[in-house]
């Protein structure tokens, strides 16, 4: 099975929920279930039902995690001496050819992107159209809405 990157950030986050799951969430259900009991048959108890079935999703959730750290080959972007190429893990300032708008992307493992926070996939488009090419040079990515033009900016590793 080949390794899947992932940022130190995004590390640190999956060891946090992770740690949660364990401690926190875990312990809650234990509870509601111990509670769900005490109120008597179990055939009817809709309550315990639902517990049980959260038990199910944390537990779930606790072997997808540990999985994904397991197979997760952390990449700290500070430590990247990459001659100024967009790779995993910098971030690149971008301006669209057509409209001169800016924008400014992290390029992050799939469980890291959020568009919100200018977190995108290593697997999306713009990111494999990015991965390699350095300041001044201009892009093309296969957007939903046609070809877009991106020229880029500066690229860092933070």
């Amino acid at each position: 099975m080949s390794k899947t990157p992932l940022t130190v950030k995004g590390a640190e986050s999956l060891r946090a929920e992770l740690q949660r799951l364990k401690t926190v969430d875990r312990h809650g259900v234990i509870a509601a279930i111990a509670e769900a009991r005490s109120h008597g048959d179990l055939s009817e108890n809709a309550e315990y039902d639902a517990a049980k079935e959260r038990q199910s999703f944390i537990e779930g959730r606790i072997a997808e995690v540990e999985g994904k750290l397991a197979n997760a080959q952390v990449i700290d972007p500070k430590l990247l001496d990459a001659d100024g190429r967009c790779v995993f893990g910098a971030t690149v300032d971008l301006q669209e050819q057509a409209s001169g708008d800016k924008v400014t992307y992290q390029i992050v493992g799939d469980d890291e992107a959020g568009i919100k926070h200018g977190k995108i996939s290593i697997g999306s488009p713009i990111a494999r159209a990015l991965i390699g090419k350095y300041a001044g040079d201009v892009v093309e990515v296969q957007a939903p809405g046609g070809v877009r033009e991106f020229e880029i900016i500066d690229v860092r590793y933070e």
